[in-house]
This record gives C-alpha cells, sequence and structure tokens, in this order.
C-alpha cells in the first residue's frame, strides 16, 4: 500500500492528556535539543505528557543513520552532528522551522509507516492552507514542490523541490526527532551537503516561492494541521536550554 493510500489519523485513545505545544525563540544549539529530547522521550516512556517542541537552530549539518561520508561535501563549513535518527545528511539553520515531535505511539498506533506518512500530511496541509501543493514522493521521505517554471529534468521529468524534510526515532515507541520546514533559511547553506542524499532535486522554501511568511503564521498553520492529524494541543511555558 501506498503511503498516500494510509489512514493519517494519529488521534490518542479516549482520556489522553493533550498534547504540549512548546516554541522557544532564539536559535537553540542542537546538543542541548538533543539532551533536552532524551529527557522528554524517558519522562513520555514513563507516562508524562507528549510534546511537539518548535525552535531554530543555528547553522548546522546533522548525519542520520544511513549517511554516506562523500554527501558532505563541504564538512568544514558548519558543525556536524551524529545523531540516531533515520535518513541521511540535513542542513538546519535560522529561517527553518524545526518540529521536534515526542508522541507515545503506545497511546495512539503502534505504526511507523503510518506515523511518518502522518507527519508529511501535517506538513501537505500546513502549505495546503497557504495555497501551496505539497506532494509526497514513495521513494523519499518528504514533502516536494514542483517547479513548472524551471527547465525538465534530464529524464523529461518536471523539476521539483524539496521544502520539508523528515527524520524520526523511536524509542519504546516513544517518537523523537521529527521534522524541518524551510520558511526562510538561506537556501545557499544547504549546498555543502547532499540533501538527504538526493542529487537530483533542488531545495525551495516559503520565502522562495514568493510567500511573504512570517515563522509566526507557519505556527500557527502547522498546529492547526497537527491537530486535525493528532489531536488536541496545549500551550506549554517549559523554558528550554
Amino acid at each position: 500500500m501506498l503511503r498516500t493510500d494510509l489512514d493519517f489519523s494519529m488521534l490518542p485513545k479516549l482520556g489522553s492528556r493533550p498534547v504540549r505545544w512548546r516554541i522557544s525563540d532564539g536559535l537553540i544549539p542542537y546538543d542541548e535539543a538533543v539532551g533536552t529530547m532524551e529527557r522528554e522521550v524517558a519522562a513520555i516512556s514513563e507516562g508524562g505528557d507528549e510534546l511537539v517542541w518548535l525552535l531554530e537552530h543555528p547553522p548546522l549539518y546533522t548525519a542520520g543513520t544511513s549517511a554516506d561520508a562523500k554527501d558532505l561535501v563541504q564538512p568544514d563549513r558548519f558543525p556536524v552532528f551524529a545523531t540516531g535518527r533515520g535518513g541521511e545528511y540535513t542542513y538546519h539553520g535560522p529561517g527553518q522551522r524545526v518540529a521536534y515531535v515526542m508522541l507515545d505511539l503506545k497511546r495512539r498506533r503502534q505504526d511507523v509507516r503510518a506515523f511518518v506518512a502522518a507527519l508529511e500530511e501535517v506538513i501537505i496541509r500546513t502549505l495546503d492552507s497557504m495555497n501551496v501543493r505539497g506532494e509526497r514522493r514513495e521513494d523519499r521521505v518528504g514533502v516536494w514542490v514542483r517547479r513548472p517554471e524551471r527547465p525538465l529534468l534530464p529524464d523529461g521529468t518536471m523539476a521539483e523541490d524539496k521544502i520539508a524534510a523528515l527524520g524520526i526515532r523511536l524509542r519504546k515507541w516513544v517518537t523523537f526527532h521529527g521534522l524541518s520546514l524551510n520558511v526562510d533559511p538561506d537556501l545557499d547553506h544547504f549546498g555543502g551537503i547532499v540533501p538527504c542524499g538526493i542529487s537530483a532535486y533542488g531545495v525551495t522554501s516559503l520565502v522562495d516561492l514568493g510567500l511573504l511568511v512570517t515563522m509566526v503564521d507557519a505556527d500557527i498553520r502547522l498546529r492547526a494541521a497537527f491537530g486535525e492529524i493528532f489531536g488536541e494541543t496545549v500551550n506549554d511555558a517549559a523554558h528550554c536550554p
């Protein structure tokens, strides 16, 4: 069955508490974010409340469990962090909304493929609310935007760019890491890697597509789309490092 044909609903069991929705200001160092995620995932696995954490990082590259060293084109450009999430090399930096999604799938559906499809659907619905058509591809995880104004690719297919990346990890059925949506990052920064190991396509952002969108705008739409698929959220006032 294709991911497009899966049931995207990941609503929690009746009686579950709302997901905490946390937004951090400033640029959060990557190692500090991972430390916070580790603590939150441990608490959630013991029955604590689930969490979605929205933030921005300083410019950096991360290497997933499938990363190929040859795809790190400029190893000295930005700090590089090995991480336990799935996937290959990705870039994070200012202007990109990172959402770390820490959910207990035992309270929802213990289906990793459906969870990935549900995260993609959150992004697709977020983009749709801004009149941008985001699409999934069965042979590559993430969300893509067609670029009909550009020349066709060598194989005759339409050019397209990646606008959002996904990379997840599970521990005791609790998810962490998550997704990144390009709102207005410096797209030149992606040039230091082959993003997700895919060289045939480019990278874009909401602002690159001509939308005058702020991070606050994107956050509001992300939260609405997340609620449709994953259920109720509640503001989390916790301060993070």
